[in-house]
Formats: structure tokens, sequence, C-alpha cells
């Protein structure tokens, strides 16, 4: 995908980013990364050395396995931003492009430490993954977040969105309370920091880091940008 024009940069920079990030002030936005790729959500170390881990590896990601671009939504569940981005956007992006075969998204898990139950979450979420119900539980942690963020605990939320959405509770909580997806989380962290993302959401397309919460115009001409230099699935 073609950089921006310095006219188009100069306007994303001039843009409030609406993002969660660990510093005070909004991160400089960025617009294209080296090795920003789909290999920040997958094949890491954690999952090649774990079954477990390796099934939620791949049950994060969503769509036709023969679709060649992807769509990597760098995301943190307490983050209001990722929350606002979702509920706004990201049905949009599936029926359109996911539901069509033309992209496979990809969640990368990205907590911020600001968020208290940000790893809890993410945590629960993998080991839903493991199980095939990682986007269930995705949905509805995002619709119950203004629940349970200021909870002292989300324990008791967690495990009801896990029965809610059909999972073995009880191998779920095992899951849980091993801590096995822990470098998973840090593994999805580290490279999409190495990617370029600075705060949540973020999303990458090819080349190209798109930091806050995009409008469905942006994300829809970037995606078919990157649809059409990689051409039709086989």
């Amino acid at each position: 995908m073609a950089n921006l024009s310095n006219s188009s940069a100069a306007a994303v920079l001039a843009m409030t980013i609406l993002a969660c990030s660990p510093t005070q002030s909004p991160p400089a936005a960025s617009n294209t990364a080296p090795a920003a790729n789909a290999s920040a959500a997958s094949a890491t170390p954690a999952a090649q050395q774990d079954p477990l881990v390796t099934a939620a590896d791949r049950g994060r990601i969503e769509g036709d396995a023969n679709a060649k671009t992807w769509l990597i939504v760098a995301s943190d569940f307490q983050c209001p931003f990722c929350k606002q981005w979702h509920d706004e956007s990201y049905k949009t992006v599936y029926d359109e492009y996911v539901r069509s075969g033309k992209i496979k998204v990809a969640y990368v898990n990205y907590p911020l430490q600001q968020h208290q139950h940000a790893m809890a979450t993410a945590e629960a979420a993998m080991c839903a993954a493991a199980q095939g119900k990682f986007w269930p539980y995705h949905e509805a942690l995002f619709a119950t977040q203004k629940g349970w963020e200021s909870l002292s605990s989300p324990a008791a939320v967690l495990d009801s969105i896990a029965g809610a959405v059909g999972l073995d509770k009880a191998s779920w909580k095992q899951c849980v309370d091993s801590g096995k997806m822990k470098p998973l989380i840090d593994a999805d962290r580290d490279r999409s920091a190495a990617a370029g993302v600075q705060s949540t959401p973020s999303f990458i397309i090819g080349d190209r880091v798109m930091l806050g919460v995009q409008p469905i115009e942006r994300l829809r001409a970037a995606l078919d940008s990157e649809i059409a230099k990689n051409g039709a699935a086989h």
C-alpha cells in the first residue's frame, strides 16, 4: 500500500486521536510500520509449546482461511475507545468484509497498565478462545464493560459470561487460574508495539498502522486498497 501524501499525513496528525494510551498525552500518529502483518497475531513461542495456547491463538482469528488480506485489531477490553469502535463499526466490518470472505480478522491483546482488569479480561477471553468461543466472549466483555470496569474484581462477571456463552466452565477456570495465556498476551503486546502500535484501539492493514478509533469510511478505504493490492482469494 502506498504511503499517505504529505497533506493527508498532516491531516491525520491534526486529528484528535480517540484512543487509550499508556501516556497522558496522545501518541504521535503513525501510518506505516515495518513488520506490520499477521505475524503479530500468530505463531508466538507460547503457542508453539502448548496445545491449549495454540488453540487459543487460532481461536481469535475469524474469517475465510483463503482470504489474503488481514485486519489486525490491537485492543484492550477495558479501554472505552475500544468499546466505542467495537459498538460503532465492528459489525459493519464483519458484515461487509469478513462474512463476504474478503478478509480475515485477528484480535491482538494490548492490555494497558492503567486498566486494572485489562489482563484478567484478556486471559478470560483467550481461555474462551481455547474452546472456540473467543468471539462471543469478546462480544460479551464489551457489552458488559460498564458493569465490571469499576469492580474490585471482575471474577464473578467473567464466570457468568463463561456460562452464558456455553463454555466448559471447569476447563475454562482451570485455564484462567493456570496463567498459561499470559505469555501469549505479553507476546501480543510486544509484537504489536514493535509493529508501531502505541495505543488502543489500533489497526494493522498491510504495512499501515492506524491509531485510535477509525471512522468506518477510512477503514473501508484502507481495506479496499489492500484487498485490491492482494487480489481475490483463491
